[in-house]
């Protein structure tokens, strides 16, 4: 604790500088705007884009048989998949732009999208 002492008054100035810009900046890094849309893939191709602004029900035909794709209240979901182990119904509602849910055996997935893509490890 000696080396505190040898910190001057300027040394703490620009310390709490310092935490100060990384705790405004963090929230502006780490935002991916206002959720406007759902990306339904089949297969890699885009299936359908859907509004979230109107509520509504979609069913996608994949190779394992009907996912079904649910749209309330500015969020989506996968109701329903016949995928064996059902990871992408569990996964729940996504809401915020950037989310995904992948039904990979019958090669079915929604993404929501912004109007600023989100930042991930890797975009880095």
């Amino acid at each position: 604790m000696l080396w505190l002492t040898l910190l001057k008054p300027g040394d703490w100035l620009m310390i709490a500088s310092g935490l100060a810009i990384c705790v405004v900046s963090f929230p502006l890094a780490w935002q991916a705007g206002v959720a406007e849309k759902a990306v339904v893939r089949l297969a890699g191709e885009v299936f359908s884009e859907l509004d979230l602004s109107r509520n509504r029900r979609l069913e996608v035909p994949g190779p394992l048989g009907i996912t079904t794709i649910v749209v309330d209240k500015r969020r989506v979901r996968v109701a329903a998949d016949p995928g064996p182990r059902q990871y992408c119904v569990r996964q729940g509602w996504l809401a915020r732009a950037g989310e995904i849910a992948i039904c990979a055996p019958n090669q079915v997935s929604v993404e929501i999208r912004g109007s600023q893509r989100p930042y991930d490890s890797l975009s880095y």
